[in-house]
């Protein structure tokens, strides 16, 4: 299922996932919530979305791990992490890992993660006509 406005968003927090998830959806994008980063790398192969919002600061499996995991099952599918971690060797760290764009919770403004969603999305769809 080719969808480049389908999401997944894993947080242990369901109320700020419900939260952008609503904000997300206005912008025409649907998003998949899993509030255990272990639950979704079980479903992982099972999945068809090529965007994922990652916290980093889970119990269990870190976000780190997560995107970990994620780049290695599949290096094409695009992460944007989320996270009230504001440490500079978090983010060097997520990057360095592949993530594509980190913001910081809470997030008092929508539209910079809107745009690096959006953003995502086109490029998804530049790699299906290519």
């Amino acid at each position: 299922m080719r969808n480049a406005r389908a999401i997944v968003h894993v947080d242990d927090d369901p109320m700020f996932t419900r939260l952008v998830a609503a904000q997300m959806s206005r912008l025409g994008f649907s998003v998949a919530e899993f509030h255990d980063a272990a639950e979704f790398l079980d479903a992982l192969p099972r999945r068809h979305e090529r965007l994922v919002l990652l916290d980093i600061a889970m119990p269990g499996i870190d976000g780190l791990e997560t995107l970990r995991r994620i780049k290695a099952f599949d290096g094409g599918i695009l992460v944007i992490v989320l996270t009230g971690v504001v440490e500079m060797t978090t983010v060097l760290e997520a990057l360095r890992c592949g993530a594509e764009a980190c913001f910081f919770k809470p997030l008092v403004d929508i539209q910079p993660l809107a745009r690096a969603v959006a953003c995502s999305s086109r490029k998804i769809e530049r790699w299906w006509q290519t």
